[in-house]
């Protein structure tokens, strides 16, 4: 096309921030169905397909592991599958991943013996709002569940939050913003 035409198009190339991350390996918790089995056991794999996928943001806080628990006694069913994602800011510091790696397998086994619910796990490098609105994007979850990082109102404000920037930015799924224990006993299981 020419210039002076008016359906000439001009490419631009905008700033695309790049998404590392790095699967973890969870413990094998659910039993595998083997082919040839049983048409019982292939029925209990089809209708745990059917669940619903639940994104949990975890961090090494106490009000991430309230929200975590919170997610199992209130949202997740033993059909569904709860998503782990926690945000680092590298993934190449091996402490921080070994550590990240960690708690998501301390998750996962709590997950199953709780509720028999399957977990997966992804360690994502980047800022945590970011991150996790990214998951979400991606997987299309029923429900994003986050706690409260526990700052007063002034801190929030001026450092942001990122419960907040979830819930103004995230619009792949509901977002869910578990309050910290401190909350009260509103929020206590």
């Amino acid at each position: 096309m020419e210039r002076g035409s008016a359906r000439w198009m001009e490419t631009v190339e905008e700033d695309v921030e790049e998404y590392s991350w790095r699967e973890v390996v969870l413990p094998h918790l659910v039993p595998v169905v083997p082919d040839g089995a049983p048409p019982e056991l292939e029925r209990e794999t089809g209708e745990r397909r059917r669940g619903r996928d639940l994104l949990v943001a975890v961090d090494f806080g106490p009000n991430s592991k309230h929200a975590f628990d919170w997610s199992l006694a209130h949202i997740a069913r033993m059909a569904d599958t709860v998503h782990l994602v926690h945000a680092v800011s590298s993934l190449q510091n091996e402490i921080v991943y070994d550590k990240s790696q960690e708690l998501m397998e301390d998750l996962a086994v709590e997950a199953f013996k709780t509720l028999l619910v399957p977990t997966k796990a992804r360690i994502v490098e980047g800022d945590a709002g970011k991150v996790i609105c990214r998951e979400a994007d991606r997987l299309k979850p029923a429900a994003v569940i986050l706690g409260t990082r526990g700052r007063g109102l002034i801190k929030s404000v001026l450092q942001g939050s990122v419960s907040e920037y979830c819930f103004h930015n995230c619009k792949a799924a509901p977002i869910i913003i578990v309050p910290g224990k401190e909350a009260g006993e509103q929020s206590v299981l």
